[in-house]
């Protein structure tokens, strides 16, 4: 099959293009390779999928023609976006990225005859403050981010729900592991003890809750997804573990792991941070046989050598 990733330069995205090249697909990456963080960690995950055979396309989806890269594509994920809950974030660009993105590409895919499914990329975020419940729970985000991605989520469901378009949507829970971006939690604990700097941390969030759910075990998911159009066309799943550990439990991981303590700068609480994610993964579990593989130690150890073989002392 023809598949179209966007967003893949990103953690995910790139994990994705590669599982699936090597699956035997045809693989077309877009990325707009924005600032948000060091572009040139994403032009290293560029070049790594263009070595592979793999072209990826600088295009912003909010602003350039798209056509192009949709031709002849049957499959698209749909996993850019503007993530993150810091202040310093405007509105405008969640509503951009996120929103107006989404629109375009819809429309775009819409009128693509090609097209056979549509999986949309979303977040646990969609659920608030407490994401535990099942899809059926009531979305309550509090963040900027968590509204517009519930948004773009619902449009894509919506142009199913009105037009019998081919879409499914993946709300993704806490995801770790190699090329992890260097804002979340994990990349910048490894970093703070590496370059034995200060790690900041958010008062209370060590007692927070998360299903920190291995990148490898989200693109197999992803691939499930892919392989069972019959199932998945018009519903929602969530997507991650349902094993959950505290932040501070996952600290002292990285701290054994590394064999040095972290230098913590403690900071008020931070609004918009979710209290807990934990998985409910039945119906992914019920629906497609799911089942995630990979402990948090063992990602955890995944990620510390990918940051030291190809971070360290190179970008930062």
């Amino acid at each position: 099959m023809k598949i179209l990733i966007t967003g893949a330069a990103g953690a995910i995205g790139s994990h994705l293009a590669e599982k699936l090249f090597l699956l035997g697909h045809e693989v077309v990456g877009v990325d707009a390779l924005t600032s948000y963080y060091d572009p040139r960690i994403k032009e290293r995950n560029v070049a790594i999928l263009q070595a592979k055979g793999i072209t990826v396309h600088r295009i912003n989806l909010a602003t350039d023609t798209l056509v192009s890269v949709l031709d002849g594509v049957e499959v698209v994920f749909h996993l850019a976006g503007q993530p993150g809950i810091a202040a310093s974030t405007p509105f405008s660009e969640y509503l951009t990225n996120n929103i107006i993105a989404t629109v375009r590409l819809l429309e775009a895919c819409a009128a693509t005859p090609t097209l056979q499914h549509f999986i949309n990329g979303a977040t646990s975020s969609v659920y608030g403050v407490i994401a535990s419940g099942d899809e059926t729970t009531e979305p309550k985000p509090t963040s900027h981010y968590g509204v517009t991605k519930l948004a773009a989520e619902q449009l894509a469901m919506a142009l199913h729900r009105t037009h019998g378009f081919p879409a499914t949507s993946l709300r993704f829970f806490s995801v770790y592991g190699e090329r992890e971006r260097p804002d979340k939690f994990f990349h910048k604990l490894i970093k703070a003890i590496a370059e034995e700097s200060e790690l900041t941390f958010y008062e209370g969030s060590d007692k927070h809750i998360r299903s920190y759910s291995y990148v490898g075990d989200i693109v197999d998911g992803c691939v499930l997804i892919l392989e069972h159009p019959e199932h998945t066309i018009g519903e929602i799943f969530n997507l991650g573990t349902d094993v959950t550990a505290t932040t501070g439990e996952g600290l002292a991981i990285v701290e054994e792991l590394i064999g040095k303590k972290a230098r913590i700068n403690t900071l008020p609480p931070r609004i918009g941070d979710q209290q807990e994610t934990a998985a409910n993964i039945g119906k992914i579990r019920r629906v497609l046989g799911y089942e995630p593989k990979t402990l948090l130690r063992d990602g955890l150890a995944r990620q510390i050598e990918w940051y030291t073989n190809n971070i360290h002392g190179n970008f930062e």
